[in-house]
């Protein structure tokens, strides 16, 4: 059995894989090989696959190819991708799930307690104090809709409870969800204090113009789902007119977003640079789930965290 390693790897965690693996399976780590092309050529006659290699060359994916391990929660670039029937593919959705949720909610709460103008204040010893007082805001009580019912917006639903938030989940088939149809979201949309997106890239430029201009005025609008699902250009129109209070993006349409956008400049917006999965040992996590699917599968059990690329969940 041949097995494909794209994923970057420190030295004890290849030697993890090796351990757990060989001799019964040949490992090959990009890292170690001369070249993209001979990365490609083991590539093309792998068994199983961890890591998120080019597009391009799942052109020429084996027919031997039995599984695939993504090392991310979002797959948007490799929905169009053809694969043999018996391939089955996993994420890391359910690895990244709570620090996602826990980033775009203390992001939130960042913003609902002016930490953000604070920690300003703080790099120019600057004492304002009294005078913020009134604008912020706490998450107890606070009405949130989640968009999508997947992992992280069970994690995030799961957090805002905790604060003593009253929630509603939007998806349209999962057995979790509050609000199913768009009408249904903007029959809500108007009652909404905030409003947290965790949707897959599938759901282009879900939130648009007729979103924001339907969303309660002054409410919070945070993002932890793809860049893709929210019109930029349409938020930034909320914020400047005062429609939105503020906003939290974990994503953004570009990345690294260019200079010269707007939105690094707006005093009532928070940027976590797609930072929302991190966690010290997130590498050991794929490490550890590519292991238990290959055992799985040699197993004839199901895999974890099984995922359809053509549906994005």
């Amino acid at each position: 059995m041949i097995i494909y390693c794209h994923s970057t790897l420190t030295e004890s965690l290849r030697n993890t894989l090796t351990d757990a693996l060989s001799p019964k399976h040949e490992i090959h780590f990009h890292a170690q090989l001369a070249s993209d092309a001979d990365a490609e050529n083991i590539f093309q006659k792998a068994d199983f696959i961890l890591g998120n290699p080019p597009v391009s060359w799942f052109e020429n994916v084996s027919q031997n190819l039995k599984f695939w391990q993504l090392d991310s929660a979002g797959f948007d670039q490799y929905a169009s991708i053809s694969l043999p029937d018996q391939v089955k593919v996993a994420n890391m959705g359910n690895w990244f799930a709570r620090p996602c949720a826990e980033t775009i909610v203390g992001g939130v709460l960042a913003l609902y307690r002016g930490l953000d103008s604070l920690i300003l204040l703080q790099q120019k010893s600057e004492w304002v104090g009294a005078k913020l007082r009134a604008d912020l805001r706490i998450l107890h009580g606070q009405n949130a809709i989640i968009l999508g019912a997947g992992t992280i917006g069970q994690a995030v639903n799961d957090i805002l409870k905790g604060f003593g938030s009253s929630t509603h989940l939007h998806a349209r088939t999962s057995p979790d969800a509050t609000l199913r149809s768009r009408e249904e979201l903007f029959n809500e949309l108007p009652h909404a204090d905030l409003v947290i997106n965790t949707l897959p890239g599938t759901a282009v430029k879900f939130a648009d113009a007729d979103f924001f201009k339907t969303i309660k005025k002054g409410a919070v609008y945070a993002s932890v789902g793809r860049g893709s699902t929210t019109d930029e250009q349409a938020l930034i129109e909320a914020l400047n007119t005062g429609h939105l209070d503020g906003a939290v993006l974990d994503v953004t349409e570009v990345e690294p977003l260019p200079e010269d956008n707007p939105l690094w400049n707006m005093k009532n917006v928070l940027l976590t640079q797609h930072t929302g999965g991190g966690r010290s040992d997130e590498h050991l996590g794929k490490v550890d789930l590519f292991l238990n699917n290959i055992f799985a599968i040699e197993n004839g059990s199901d895999i974890f965290d099984q995922i359809n690329l053509g549906k994005g969940y």
